[in-house]
This record gives C-alpha cells, sequence and structure tokens, in this order.
C-alpha cells in the first residue's frame, strides 16, 4: 500500500466546514470595519475578508455577514472604516467579532474628524475612511467595495489570523543570501 502524496481531491459539492478549514490554512491581516447609523450610533464587525482591488481609482473591498448590524448601518449612510488592527490587539478583534455586546463600551475610540466615522484610536495603526461605490450580495455575505477618502498611517506590527488563531507579523523571514527553498 502506498501513501497518497499531495492535495486530497474530493468530487461534488464542498461542505462548509471543509471550505472553512482551506480557507483557515491562508493567513490573513485582521481589521475591524466600523461605521455609524442613521441615528449617529456607531456599529462595528472583524473583518479579515479585506482586499485591495485596483489603485486607479484606490478601491478596497470588504466582505460583511448580511444580517449584521454593521451592514445596515452602511447601507444607511453609504461610509465605512477599515482599522488594520496591531498585533496586541488580539481582544479587540474578540469583541467585534463576538455577537450581542455593546463593543464601543469596551475599546478606546474617536471619530475621524473628516466624516464622524468611529475608529480604533489605540488598536489601528492604519485607518481607510470609505466611501461605498459598489455592493454585492454573495450567499450570507455583503461584498462592499469603497473608495478611500483618507488615510491614515502609524507605526505599527499587523495582526494576523489563520490556522484558527492570531499571530503578528514577523517581517525579517528572509532566508540568508544563497540559499533556496
Amino acid at each position: 500500500m502506498s501513501r497518497q502524496e499531495g492535495p486530497v481531491e474530493t468530487e461534488g459539492s464542498v461542505d462548509a466546514d471543509r471550505f472553512r478549514e482551506m480557507m483557515s490554512r491562508f493567513p490573513t491581516g485582521v481589521a475591524v470595519v466600523t461605521a455609524t447609523d442613521g441615528a449617529g450610533t456607531p456599529h462595528g464587525a472583524t473583518c479579515s475578508s479585506l482586499s485591495s482591488v485596483t489603485l486607479a481609482p484606490p478601491t478596497l473591498l470588504v466582505c460583511l455577514q448580511v444580517d449584521g448590524a454593521t451592514v445596515s448601518a452602511i447601507q444607511a449612510t453609504r461610509r465605512f472604516a477599515v482599522n488594520l488592527l496591531r498585533c496586541d490587539s488580539r481582544r479587540v478583534a474578540k469583541i467585534f467579532a463576538s455577537p450581542g455586546t455593546d463593543r464601543f463600551a469596551e475599546v478606546e475610540w474617536r471619530e475621524l474628524s473628516s466624516s464622524g466615522l468611529p475608529y480604533l484610536h489605540r488598536d489601528a495603526f492604519a485607518v481607510a475612511d470609505c466611501g461605498v461605490t459598489h455592493e454585492l450580495m454573495i450567499g450570507d455575505h455583503v461584498v462592499m467595495a469603497g473608495v478611500p477618502s483618507g488615510i491614515w498611517l502609524s507605526p505599527g506590527v499587523p495582526l494576523l489570523y489563520g490556522s484558527r488563531r492570531f499571530s503578528a507579523w514577523a517581517p525579517d523571514l528572509s532566508l540568508p543570501e544563497g540559499m533556496t527553498t
């Protein structure tokens, strides 16, 4: 009997657990998407489904659960902020991923002077203030494309999530000169 090498193939449709397991093996940065609703109440959700789309014009996209209060707030105002979290902000990522809490009562936040959107003052090392340009429903998520009207940057190391755990960016992982994989 020989051991199979390489990927294990499955036939037909893939169940959600199998897909989730595969995607957990793709580490990504962690962000909190924030917005205010029509009454000015802040809302936010942890988001690891974030991507740049194009540079002309600069555009990014976020994917959020369709039934979340953050999506409703964004749809009402057509604006959102992306807060890229620092490596020591695991607690904040968990707060904004948990249902049923007053998330903003548990974190330090301020309003962006440009739009009044909430941002995570101590926990974000980069923030983009975005206006929605496109919205697309796919399954149980909404994909929202936004064009930043302002970006704020400060020093920091990003929080990562992969293999169902948090980690920090280790930027000096290069191989010594002359070594190859």
